[in-house]
């Protein structure tokens, strides 16, 4: 079970990587788009839609598969895991929202500013501190 332990972790920091970085990259695509960059928008679309399709969306997929896979395995219960569950959800939920910029962008069709995306940017750091308190400290 300390391989699926392990392999948890290495997926859930892929994707936590990925999904501090993609908005990152909205930002600077916004950037490009202002600037009149053609090019460099086109740049964008391809780095973000590999991100996405190639780290972020795989690591999500193992992270939860791999989780599970430790919650049934030790039959881990108790509200920290619920509360857990609960800000997986809203990682699952950020992760579509970013799916939805990335097709705006793809399509040219982003309405947002370069300062929506640097918010939207630290969102999920809030989430990453609830989860890891929640699963070390264990509090309820």
């Amino acid at each position: 079970m300390l391989w699926v332990k392990s392999l948890h972790i290495i997926f859930v920091v892929t994707w936590m990587a990925a999904i501090f970085y993609l908005p990152r990259l909205f930002v600077y695509h916004v950037q490009a788009l202002n600037e009149g960059d053609a090019r460099g928008s086109e740049r964008f679309k391809i780095m973000e839609r590999k991100l996405f399709n190639g780290i972020m969306t795989p690591g999500a997929v193992l992270s939860i598969v791999f989780g599970l896979w430790l919650w049934l395995g030790y039959g881990i219960s108790g509200g920290w895991l619920h509360a857990k569950l609960m800000l997986v959800l809203l990682l699952i939920v950020f992760h579509g929202l970013c799916w939805s910029h990335l097709r705006a962008f793809r399509d040219d069709r982003n309405t947002r500013t370069e300062r929506y995306f640097r918010v939207v940017n630290e969102l999920p750091v809030f989430l990453l501190f609830g989860i890891v308190i929640l699963v070390v400290l264990k509090p309820f």
